[in-house]
């Protein structure tokens, strides 16, 4: 396949993507980034932020993606 397809086809999954969280957004579901379980630490003059759950449910989405396109493959 020539670069040209896959940067077309990864337009066309970050348009998808970026739509599916503006349709999130507009049904109230949580943003992405601030799902519950993320582990946010707010002291004094500090804030760190463990997006734990976040990173799970970006890594099942990204496995099932590169799995779909090596099953067309």
């Amino acid at each position: 396949m020539n670069l040209g397809r896959w940067f077309v086809i990864a337009g066309l999954v970050f348009v998808a993507a970026g739509l599916l969280l503006m349709l999130a957004t507009k049904l109230g579901l949580p943003k992405i980034g601030r799902l519950p379980g993320d582990i946010v630490y707010r002291g004094k003059n500090t804030t760190i932020y463990f997006p734990i759950v976040t990173c799970i449910v970006v890594s099942v989405v990204l496995t099932l993606i590169l799995s779909v396109f090596r099953w067309f493959r």
